[in-house]
C-alpha cells in the first residue's frame, strides 16, 4: 500500500520561502509520476508542480520561476522549494503518486493520481 506523508508548511510572509517534503513509502518515488496540488477555497485541487517518471517536469503558469519540483530516490523523497510566496499561494498542499502516465496524461490534472498525503498547510500573509 503505498502512503504519502507531506511536511514542511508553515506560515511565512509574502516573499518568504518554503520546502515542502513527501516522504514515500510502499513505492519508490523514482517509479511514479508525481505532483504536488493546492486545495481551492472550493476544495478542488489545483495542480502546482509535477515530475513524471521520465524526469520531465512541468509548473502550473502561476508558480513558474518560482518554485521547483525535486526528488531524492535515496530518501524517496519528493520536495516542493516555493520561493518569493505571495498570498495567494496560501492553501493546503497534497503530494499525489500517479504510477507511469502516458505522454498524452496531463501531469497536473488530480483524476490521473490514485495516491494522496494528508497535506501540509501553507500560510502566506501580506
Amino acid at each position: 500500500q503505498v502512503q504519502l506523508a507531506e511536511s514542511g508548511g508553515g506560515s511565512v510572509q509574502a516573499g518568504g520561502s518554503l520546502r515542502l517534503s513527501c516522504v514515500a513509502s510502499g513505492t519508490s518515488v523514482g517509479w511514479n509520476s508525481m505532483a504536488w496540488f493546492r486545495h481551492t477555497p472550493g476544495n478542488s485541487r489545483v495542480g502546482v508542480a509535477s515530475v513524471r517518471h521520465t524526469g520531465q517536469t512541468n509548473y502550473a503558469d502561476s508558480v513558474k520561476g518560482r518554485f521547483s519540483i525535486s526528488q531524492d530516490v535515496t530518501k524517496n523523497t519528493l520536495y516542493l522549494q516555493m520561493n518569493n510566496l505571495k498570498p495567494e499561494d496560501t492553501g493546503m498542499y497534497d503530494c499525489a503518486a500517479a504510477g507511469w502516465l502516458g505522454d498524452w496524461a496531463d501531469p497536473l490534472d488530480p483524476r490521473n493520481y490514485h495516491s494522496w498525503g494528508q497535506g501540509t498547510q501553507v500560510t502566506v500573509s501580506s
